[in-house]
């Protein structure tokens, strides 16, 4: 349990947990809710012990050795994530799907697949501790289901690992986690941020 008001497991404001193996960390806002939260984290529902005002997730966690990686090829491209095309591909999907996905967001390059000039999809990455990889992935609306989030995410994956780090997946929805699968990734974990109610 850590008090951290600007924890990277949760939106401002809110509580995040996140289980990996038999390990569970959460993280709280403000002190005085560690108290509550140890207390619920310890009954068998913690969600329904807590009563929170919002959820959002579970989502699953899944990581990448590079063992296990099953690489996808196909013609991708580099470009730095403020490229105009990359900034168009996440302008024009649905707001809250651009937010999950976290293109945006991103530190490494994005790996995109085109088709002509228009980028169709776009994959990166933000280092999380100098070990971990944290992967971010987005298909126009029009083009998913046809193995291009797979190609790009295939590209970061393989940057990631060239880089010491371990790709790291997060995925709500899934077809996300399909992606995540076919690419080798295992899940390990999940994640889950609460907003509580004022007591």
């Amino acid at each position: 349990m850590v008090v951290s008001p600007e924890s990277l497991l949760c939106p401002p404001g809110w509580m995040g947990i996140v289980r990996l193996g038999g390990a569970t960390l959460a993280t709280v806002p403000e002190p005085g809710m560690v108290d509550r939260v140890r207390h619920a984290l310890r009954q068998r529902d913690p969600v329904a012990v807590l009563k929170p005002a919002g959820t959002l997730g579970p989502a699953w966690l899944s990581y990448l050795d590079r063992a296990d990686f099953v690489p996808v090829g196909g013609e991708v491209e580099r470009l730095p994530v403020d490229h105009p095309a990359v900034r168009k591909l996440i302008a024009e999907v649905d707001r809250a799907e651009a937010d999950e996905a976290g293109l945006d967001e991103i530190t490494s390059d994005a790996f995109v697949v085109r088709d002509a000039a228009e980028v169709i999809s776009g994959c990166g990455y933000r280092p999380w501790s100098d070990t971990a990889a944290h992967l971010s992935v987005l298909t126009a609306s029009h083009r998913r289901g046809q193995g291009y989030a797979r190609m790009a995410a295939s590209a970061a994956a393989l940057d990631a690992l060239d880089r010491g780090l371990m790709p790291q997946w997060r995925a709500r929805v899934d077809p996300s986690r399909r992606v995540a699968r076919a690419l080798g990734f295992r899940e390990l974990g999940t994640q889950l941020s609460l907003r509580l109610p004022a007591e």
